[in-house]
């Protein structure tokens, strides 16, 4: 059996058993008399799908047809599949892992509202995976690559290994950057089972030996004050005190709070360069 067909075969067996678990009353069916099958039947996955019965059969048989990624999200829906079910799903159908989806949700008018009355403070809003859910625009002058990087890499931990010309340079880059890894892996620990977790790692470790190396360490740190100093392109040395407050689990605020009145003034002509 090839690679290909043994997918095919893992893929058949996942469906099934997935759907077999879904009974007609949790998807507002009718249990109807005689039914012999456990769980839903094929062609009412592919109803409330909206996909081909005669498609849907030939996928769980395992034959060799192509899924689009909206086909296999409207059966990850109607078989109700959790966020690793799902990127198993789209494993075995030959498509790469979807990035976990930003969590915009968690970041409410108020909160922003909060971001954009802190000035010259740069601030962000940020999960457990160092992805930047939302900032203000002291943050977006500061960090101008991080900000404006496509979505699933617009993650610190990623622009900061993989960035190598960076507009914003952390002066003692190797300290913090090990501690910063050491603090995504104490985050990793509650997510090791999550495909997009184990995904994020697997890309960072291949496109930066340097988290390699330092990944490689096993260090564990929790997030805390820091004061980090940086050198800036266009204004020279910045240093702030970083401040990190929970707003709800696993989602944190990071405040840079100017140190000295050169920062200030640095953080002034940045923002008004970006205007």
């Amino acid at each position: 059996m090839t690679v290909a067909e043994a997918k095919r075969s893992d893929l058949s067996a996942f469906l099934r058993t997935r759907r077999e678990r879904i009974t007609p009353e949790m998807v507002d069916l009718a249990p109807g008399p005689r039914r012999r099958t456990p769980g839903l039947r094929r062609e009412e996955v592919a109803q409330l799908a909206g996909v081909g019965v005669t498609w849907y059969t030939w996928l769980e048989q395992g034959r060799p047809i192509n899924a689009s990624t909206q086909v296999l999200d409207a059966i990850a829906r109607t078989l109700r599949l959790d966020s690793a079910e799902r990127q198993h799903l789209y494993r075995l159908a030959g498509h790469a892992e979807t990035p976990a989806p930003v969590d915009s949700g968690q970041v409410t008018p108020e909160l922003q509202g909060i971001l954009d009355r802190l000035g010259d403070m740069p601030a962000v809003v940020s999960n457990g995976r160092c992805d930047a859910l939302a900032w203000n625009a002291a943050y977006a002058a500061l960090f101008p690559e991080l900000v404006n990087a496509r979505e699933g890499e617009r993650n610190s931990l990623w622009v900061t290994c993989v960035n190598r010309h960076p507009t914003t340079l952390l002066v003692n880059r190797e300290q913090e950057l090990a501690r910063a890894v050491a603090v995504f892996r104490g985050a990793y620990s509650r997510h090791a089972d999550d495909p997009c977790w184990q995904d994020f790692v697997r890309r960072l470790c291949a496109e930066s030996a340097e988290f390699a190396r330092l990944w490689a360490r096993q260090d564990v740190a929790d997030p805390g004050p820091r004061v980090k100093v940086f050198k800036h392109a266009a204004v020279g040395e910045l240093r702030f005190s970083t401040t990190s407050l929970t707003a709800v689990p696993e989602i944190r605020v990071i405040v840079y709070t100017p140190m000295d009145d050169e920062t200030r003034s640095a953080m002034g002509v940045l923002m008004g360069s970006a205007r």
